[in-house]
């Protein structure tokens, strides 16, 4: 490794230039910052903020003790992860495809005509439904924008207020995906746990005295654990943020419209940068990458610039197909029986776990269950794994993976009464053999 420079920003050039050369691999570990100040003449301060500066940039990560290390790639866990074998999927975070409308029928209605490059990049239509559709929960003035899924419009929007090493508040256990957008852009997490009526107040209140300059909440359905915040529970949120009228509050509403739960808003009217994203994935179908935003004027017109009608706007295929089916009354129909369905599977799950020893205590909201356990998450998946059915174990939903070590996610969005007697009853039998071995 040749290193030289003597500014800061010499000695992180020189850095960089090997990365980009490829003469600096990933997880190389730099020399200790003592060590380069003197083998360059130069102050210790000097290569301290040289590697901050690399940090920042993303370059390099510090491991504490194991000091400064050129950055990978992260490698993260994703939803509908494949299942190996005959085994029952109770892993993969998906909706029932039974309870989704039909997309190509739907690209085939209307009066789409194909725009070209300058044509306003949201779709008349759709705008004015999601208008209306927000209208209903929110009461101070917004904008309505269309972006390519609630992960995109969640990313765009920490990206145009924050800057890298920021500290963003976030539900632990988090969706999947929210650990990657904070990992992927250099945000640090500040973990906010959840019970059963969601985010909890005093930890929140702990992350915004520690510096969190943005909150990502889901109000509903919350994944992994399926918790709603309560009214009141959102009502407290909403005093602490009030206290905090800078912070950026993003709520991540995925599971509007099958949702068995009434929404709550955490939004304060003081909050000056807010975002409320309604996905449509969840209901619509997840290949219809396309989520709703409503958000102020400030971050509607950041997010806008983003979103630029020449360069990345969300297709008008999608958006006119999105419209034609929001329109139709069929399709209302199809998310009442959704949100009966969903609703009934959730429960029987629990019913049938808790007829075999194994409390839930709170009644989850969407596609899956959070069940807390007093032996080894990764030992419990192996076991049901044999035993053909597929999980997924808890610690993959957190920052820090040794918390949660007794916790799985089993979706039950496609459960059927006999399934969860079976897989309720195998669980069972598996925690019991788990207890006597290291009993």
């Amino acid at each position: 490794m040749r290193i030289s420079g003597t500014t800061a920003a010499e000695i992180a050039s020189s850095v960089r230039d090997q990365v980009a050369a490829g003469e600096l691999a990933p997880r190389t570990v730099l020399p200790p910052v003592r060590a380069l100040a003197a083998e360059l003449g130069v102050n210790r301060n000097t290569v301290a903020l040289a590697y901050r500066r690399l940090v920042e940039a993303g370059v390099a990560e510090t491991r504490g003790r194991g000091g400064t290390v050129i950055a990978a790639v992260p490698q993260l866990a994703r939803e509908g992860s494949g299942v190996s074998g005959d085994a029952v999927d109770l892993a993969g975070g998906n909706p029932d495809p039974e309870l989704l409308p039909d997309i190509l029928a739907a690209a085939r209605r209307g009066d789409y005509r194909p725009p070209l490059y300058g044509a306003p990049a949201v779709d008349a239509g759709l705008a004015e439904w999601a208008s209306a559709d927000f209208a209903e929960d929110i009461e101070q003035p917004f904008r309505t924008l269309v972006a390519h899924g609630a992960v995109d419009a969640t990313e765009r929007i920490l990206n145009a207020h924050l800057a890298r090493g920021d500290l963003v508040a976030l539900e632990d256990p988090c969706f999947l995906a929210s650990i990657g957008t904070l990992r992927l852009n250099g945000y640090r997490s500040a973990p906010v746990p959840v019970d059963g009526a969601g985010m909890r107040p005093d930890a929140l209140r702990d992350a915004l005295e520690a510096g969190a300059r943005a909150v990502v909440c889901t109000p509903r359905a919350h994944n992994p654990t399926g918790a709603s915040l309560t009214a009141q529970r959102a009502a407290d949120l909403r005093a602490i943020l009030a206290d905090h009228p800078q912070v950026l509050v993003i709520e991540d509403d995925h599971f509007s419209a099958v949702s068995a739960r009434p929404y709550h808003r955490i939004t304060p009217a003081a909050t000056a940068r807010w975002a409320l994203v309604r996905s449509l994935s969840k209901f619509l179908g997840p290949d219809l990458r396309l989520a709703l935003v409503a958000a102020d004027a400030e971050t509607t017109a950041r997010l806008e610039a983003r979103l630029s009608a020449g360069t990345t706007w969300v297709s008008r295929l999608l958006q006119h197909t999105a419209r034609e089916m929001l329109l139709d009354p069929g399709v209302h129909e199809l998310h009442e029986r959704a949100r009966a369905a969903y609703a009934h599977r959730s429960g029987l799950l629990v019913e049938r776990l808790h007829a075999h020893g194994i409390e839930v205590p709170d009644r989850p909201d969407g596609l899956n269950v959070w069940v807390e356990l007093d032996v080894d998450a990764r030992s419990v998946v192996e076991n049901l794994a044999r035993r053909g059915w597929a999980v997924r174990p808890g610690h993959l939903f957190v920052r820090d993976p040794s918390t949660h070590l007794g916790a799985i996610r089993v979706t039950s969005s496609t459960l059927t009464a006999p399934q969860a007697e079976a897989f309720a009853a195998e669980l069972a039998a598996v925690v019991a053999e788990l207890r006597a071995a290291s009993g």
